[in-house]
């Protein structure tokens, strides 16, 4: 009988497979690449909706950077977690050498790929419709995106560790179309109503929005932002680690 492979070799094999999965998975290619080149298009050919001062395109592709992220590491890994957790999958895997330990970085991993690839795709996109970073905000951009996919995918191990897979599919279709329209995402907090801004500001959708705004558009450090993205990462993962059911 072989021996089992080292955890690293472990984890990097089941991150390979995830991504894989998620790169050939028509709906999720739809929503993490698709429709963030598509919101990209519009935003930069047309006027509407206003995103504030700057130079439009530079705006547009921060917002869907953000989006970007929203989108693999929200709103893709919820629905799947959801549907592997109903039809045994994780209860499996959790019983193998890799562990339930080994799966969730393994689906770390998988969601970092699957983002360097939007990120190429998205970003060569924004270049060729005339995009211009700010070069000394790149660094402090990838902060802020990392800070994203943990405060996104604590909030997805919580959706779909938790719920049932149907009302998991809705919800987070829903969020993603209530963040890309009112949650600071690709709209600035700044374009938003004050009473609503108010509030929205404090969510971690506008953290990252905002936070790949003023680093990429204005070339600082977005330090409130990564703090209130670090604040929601610890509540969300906390509870994720409490209540994530690995079968229904």
């Amino acid at each position: 009988m072989s021996a089992a492979a080292p955890p690293a070799r472990r984890v990097l094999r089941q991150a390979r497979f995830e991504a894989a999965g998620l790169l050939r998975h028509g709906e999720q290619l739809l929503v993490s690449i698709v429709l963030p080149a598509l919101a990209l298009v519009t935003l930069a050919l047309t006027d509407v909706p206003s995103l504030g001062p700057g130079r439009r395109i530079d705006l547009a592709t921060a917002g869907v950077l953000a989006l970007a992220v929203v989108s693999t590491a929200f709103t893709g890994q919820a629905i799947l977690l959801a549907f592997e957790r109903r039809h045994g999958v994780l209860r499996l895997l959790g019983t193998t050498p890799l562990g339930r330990g080994g799966l969730l970085a393994g689906k770390a991993l998988s969601v970092l790929v699957v983002l360097a690839v939007q990120a190429v795709v998205l970003g060569g996109l924004g270049l060729a419709l005339g995009w211009r970073p700010d070069p000394v905000g790149v660094l402090p951009a990838l902060v802020v995106g990392v800070l994203g996919v943990a405060a996104f995918a604590s909030l997805a191990a919580l959706l779909g560790g938790t719920l049932r897979a149907e009302g998991v599919l809705a919800l987070a279709n829903l969020g993603w179309v209530l963040l890309l329209g009112v949650g600071g995402v690709v709209l600035p907090t700044s374009q938003l109503p004050d009473a609503v801004a108010g509030v929205v500001t404090w969510l971690p959708s506008a953290a990252l929005g905002d936070g790949l705004r003023v680093a990429l558009v204005d070339g600082a450090v977005p330090a409130r932002e990564a703090l209130v993205l670090v604040g929601w990462s610890a509540v969300l993962g906390g509870l994720a680690a409490r209540y994530l059911r690995w079968s229904d």
